[in-house]
């Protein structure tokens, strides 16, 4: 059934358990997606994106990678807007995943984004739900918080990378740089 077939842009493989989980119970049949050029540096993204292959292949789970690391391209749309980044990160990743999912075919697309207790989710709800109206999708939003403890638990059975910061190179300077911000 079509309204069970859901596109998911997927962070990083610990971010991806509990969703996984969840989703897999509910019957809906998952379609991984990695496009996350806002990783840095590349040393990082490469260690993310070799987590999520070994764990998607353990759980027989189809993954399409965008595996371009547009790097320059996240930096340029940031560059002077740095304190408010994440609403450019999150509308760049979920514009793809809308993007492809409409050219495979899918009608419903989410983020394992949804399961972090640090990111903003009334953002990537009312972007989610943007980009739905203008591919002519639905987003599916669900509150995947509940289960962040869970999938942390998870991630650790699975011994899965478990990264320090967001991803970005500021949220990177945010979380190791001790002199404060400006």
């Amino acid at each position: 059934m079509d309204d069970k077939k859901i596109f998911l842009h997927i962070c990083c493989a610990p971010c991806l358990t509990y969703p996984l989980k969840v989703l897999r119970e509910e019957d809906y049949e998952i379609t991984g997606f990695w496009y996350n050029p806002n990783i840095h540096p590349y040393t990082e993204y490469s260690l993310r994106l070799s987590t999520l292959k070994s764990f998607a292949e353990s759980q027989n789970l189809q993954v399409v990678y965008e595996d371009d690391y547009a790097l320059e391209e996240f930096i340029r749309q940031v560059v002077y807007r740095e304190d408010n980044r994440c609403p450019v990160c999150y509308y760049m990743r979920l514009k793809k995943t809308a993007q492809k999912a409409k050219e495979l075919g899918y009608k419903l697309f989410s983020t394992t984004l949804l399961v972090s207790p640090y990111q903003k989710h009334d953002l990537i709800k009312d972007i989610g739900y943007l980009l739905a109206k203008e591919f002519g999708l639905e987003f599916y939003y669900r509150d995947f918080r509940v289960g962040y403890r869970e999938g942390v638990n998870l991630s650790k059975e699975y011994g899965l990378y478990r990264q320090k910061y967001c991803g970005c190179i500021y949220s990177e300077k945010d979380r190791y740089w001790k002199g404060g911000k400006k």
